[in-house]
């Protein structure tokens, strides 16, 4: 019987959790968000609040709506879940769990002349993510105020390309008072977001590589998370095989636990002798 290789299984586990984050089918068809109890429970994946299937708040923005608010407060339950799922999981959420990460692996499936970007370019636009997280989505809001107290959700307002996917299209389709409330910003965050799924088609996974806060918040915890990699050195013959297959350009048999994994199961896949391997720390 023939092995059904991890990649294709990631792709029914990554299906199922979309559903499961968006289940409230009808919100899509009367254009109007879910309200149920299970919206104060933040989902470990970026997952728009306003998408009307959504049947719970998204950690990123939870955390800019709490530190932007009246008060200089820090949410210890966004912050602690977070942080739970980072411990167990690592970047095992963006590959397995993230709607956004699905649609960007369909984008890159169509047929076009694919983009390599330089390494060192490449290098250096990866930190940019971990300055999404601390400069829009924690310090500006944080610092920055109105004459009344109150921050702005930078992150979620000026650049999250799934808050406008799955929250902004879907309501203004919708709701014809919306439409005539289009401006400006949602101009802007329409062009980010057609930008973003352009890029897609032509790079592995853009946004998660270069400018996710969420992906750089778990990468944190990436090498320490339970649920890790590990190469079998005495039957690895330094074939390169499983770099080549790496779309996320993780130098599988040096760091395989690198930051930039999101444990897709590529590399596994594709190592010819099966000596990497997945395993569960302390548990």
């Amino acid at each position: 019987m023939k092995k059904i290789k991890k990649t294709t299984k990631r792709s029914f586990i990554q299906l199922i959790a979309a559903v499961l984050v968006n289940g409230y089918a009808i919100g899509f068809q009367r254009g109007s968000i879910f309200t149920g109890k299970s919206k104060a429970l933040c989902v470990p994946v970026l997952n728009c609040y306003s998408c009307p299937g959504a049947l719970g708040a998204c950690p990123i923005g939870s955390l800019q709506s709490i530190v932007s608010g009246y008060k200089y407060r820090v949410s210890f339950y966004v912050l602690g879940m977070l942080m739970l799922f980072g411990i167990l999981l690592g970047r095992v959420v963006c590959g397995f769990l993230c709607p956004f990460g699905l649609l960007q692996d369909l984008l890159y499936k169509i047929p076009a002349k694919k983009l390599n970007v330089p390494g060192k370019v490449d290098k250096c636009l990866r930190y940019l993510k971990y300055v999404v997280l601390f400069l829009l989505v924690i310090l500006l809001p944080t610092l920055i105020r109105d004459e009344f107290g109150f921050g702005t959700t930078y992150f979620c307002k000026y650049v999250c390309p799934a808050g406008t996917l799955g929250g902004g299209i879907p309501l203004l389709i919708k709701n014809e008072g919306l439409r005539q409330t289009i401006g400006a910003l949602f101009q802007w965050k329409l062009t980010v977001l057609i930008v973003i799924m352009v890029l897609a088609i032509l790079i592995y996974r853009p946004f998660c590589k270069y400018l996710c806060p969420l992906g750089a918040f778990y990468s944190f915890f990436h090498k320490f998370s339970l649920y890790r990699l590990s190469v079998d050195k005495e039957q690895c013959v330094d074939c390169g095989v499983c770099e080549r297959a790496c779309k996320m350009g993780v130098e599988v048999t040096k760091e395989i636990n690198s930051p930039e994994c999101i444990r897709c199961g590529a590399c596994m896949d594709a190592c010819p002798k099966g000596c990497i391997h997945g395993e569960s720390k302390g548990m």
